[in-house]
């Protein structure tokens, strides 16, 4: 007997429908035949399954029986098929008899006891259940709640197949759960970590409120223990809170990698990542045999730090170059493409020199002019070119150190923040652009416009420091956001004059 039940693949971040056909009572000595192109983790469904049922008091077929996938030629990876597998061989040999499973998009992992597991990518399989106008979706209950946050499907939590079996059949029914509200922002400022704590730094954390208010790019070059990592840990405190939105757009790609299983995201908080300088290409960029999110796809609508910037392999930092423009990232491989979008504003951090001490007042450099050059070339000019403000961070001296009063904190920061942001929105209405950093050239164009006397300012800049074009837009973009801050409709000489000299290493401060 033919039983088929719907389930779902993920392709990036996004999911596929899947159904799944077995057939039992075939000809032939008994045993089990999965097809449709799985992966390892699928083929040990079998395993999984054959336990599950007898386990929750059903028995398994006889005879033998082959379990399809379909479509063939899309690749099936991970353990979530474990729970329509067994549904519709109950279906194929009447243990289950219910018309009711047409209904619904089914997924989900099973111990040996019967007992469901979490799965990653819950929330796009209910926007895809939704999108097939599905009645509902029965996930585990562990990734059940995340897909409760997509409206106009309703997500019944399941926590093991003796209960799939009961509700199915409506001995035992069971209520959708109802949208979980975001609670975005609440606790953004309300951990152990505020501005407060840093001392000293005024023109550090000026740079830091700029770069956070437009959503430009920073980077923080200084001594060793000039408090460089400290104030990028700080950088998500006086972030505003993100969108409905934004929000569903960061749990999915959290929710496709597994980062929602263990509870890495917390509720209604933008990302923060901040992989090591051996992290590889493909694990920044994203991919893999099944394309998946990369640590920069991880930061969408966030922040990726990258500490020691130098240390990083050239060909990790080459890759970003695309993405930090474009916003989004395609990756194809034999398995198939996906785009992957990642909008993030990064934070780097890098020593001056590479003992650390050139320009420090209370150490002594001992690197030669050659040591240095080629310390800083490892970071290629394109890629500076794309990073928005680059901002001294000088050592800190000891009286600020033992300095008892503390510094500004992150709450009047994130409401100046703010603020700047209100006028972006409101500047921007209801376009695709939200912040200064994404400006287009014609955006630019209207909204950053000089007076005469400032493009003669700007144009000098230009040529005296020999700054690129691209250098060129993001000058103005951030001299448009710090007359944001400033409250102000025009840009003015002093907006003009503190971005361009956010340019340190345009203009060789280090030789």
């Amino acid at each position: 007997m033919l039983a088929t039940i719907l389930s779902a693949a993920l392709q990036g971040i996004a999911a596929e429908p899947v159904q799944v056909e077995v057939n039992t009572g075939e000809a032939g000595r008994p045993e089990i035949v999965l097809v449709g192109l799985p992966d390892a983790g699928v083929k040990e469904s079998e395993d999984r399954v054959t336990s599950a049922v007898g386990n929750s008091g059903f028995k398994m077929p006889r005879t033998r029986t082959t379990i399809n996938l379909a479509p063939g030629h899309l690749r099936k990876e991970g353990p979530l098929y474990d729970l329509p597998i067994a549904l519709a061989l109950l279906v194929s040999t009447d243990q289950l008899k219910t018309e009711a499973l047409a209904d619904y998009l089914i997924a989900g992992e099973l111990s040996l006891s019967g007992a469901t597991r979490p799965i990653r990518g819950a929330l796009a399989m209910a926007r895809l259940a939704r999108q097939l106008g599905k009645r509902g979706i029965l996930l585990p209950a562990g990734s059940a709640a995340e897909a409760a946050l997509v409206d106009g499907i309703a997500v019944y939590a399941i926590d093991s197949l003796d209960r799939a079996v009961r509700f199915l059949t409506g001995e035992k029914p069971l209520e959708p759960l109802s949208p979980r509200a975001l609670q975005t922002g609440a606790a953004a400022t309300t951990g152990e970590i505020d501005f407060a704590e840093i001392k000293g730094q005024a023109a550090l954390r000026r740079a830091v409120e700029v770069a956070v208010s437009g959503g430009h790019n920073l980077l923080m070059i200084g001594p060793p223990g000039s408090g460089k990592s400290m104030v990028a840990k700080r950088i998500p405190t006086i972030m505003p809170a993100p969108t409905t939105d934004e929000y569903l757009e960061i749990l999915s790609i959290h929710s496709a990698a597994g980062r929602t299983l263990n509870g890495e995201l917390g509720w209604g908080s933008r990302p923060f990542r901040c992989p090591h300088h051996t992290v590889s290409d493909v694990a920044l960029l994203g991919g893999g045999t099944m394309p998946g999110p990369g640590e920069i796809s991880l930061a969408h609508h966030g922040v990726l730090f990258l500490d020691e910037l130098p240390e990083f392999k050239r060909s990790a930092l080459e890759v970003m170059r695309q993405p930090l423009e474009d916003g989004e990232v395609s990756i194809s491989r034999a398995a198939g493409k996906v785009t992957l979008p990642c909008c993030f504003m990064l934070v780097a951090a890098m020593n001056p020199c590479p003992c650390g001490y050139l320009g420090d007042t209370k150490h002594e450099c001992r690197c030669t002019p050659t040591q240095i050059q080629r310390y800083r070339a490892r970071v290629s000019g394109p890629l500076l070119d794309r990073i928005d403000l680059h901002v001294e961070a000088p050592s800190v001296s000891v009286g600020d150190l033992r300095s008892h009063q503390p510094g500004e904190g992150s709450v009047p920061m994130r409401a100046r923040v703010h603020a700047a942001r209100e006028r972006q929105h409101r500047r921007f209405g209801a376009g695709k652009t939200t912040i200064n950093a994404r400006m287009s050239h014609a955006l630019i164009r209207q909204h950053c416009a000089l007076d005469a006397a400032l493009g003669e300012l700007l144009q000098q800049a230009m040529e005296q420091l020999h700054l690129s074009a691209r250098a060129y837009d993001r000058i103005l973009k951030v001299a448009r956001t710090i007359a944001d801050l400033a409250d102000s409709d025009k840009i003015q000489a002093p907006h003009l004059l503190e971005a361009i000299q956010y340019r340190s290493l345009d203009r060789n401060l280090f030789y």
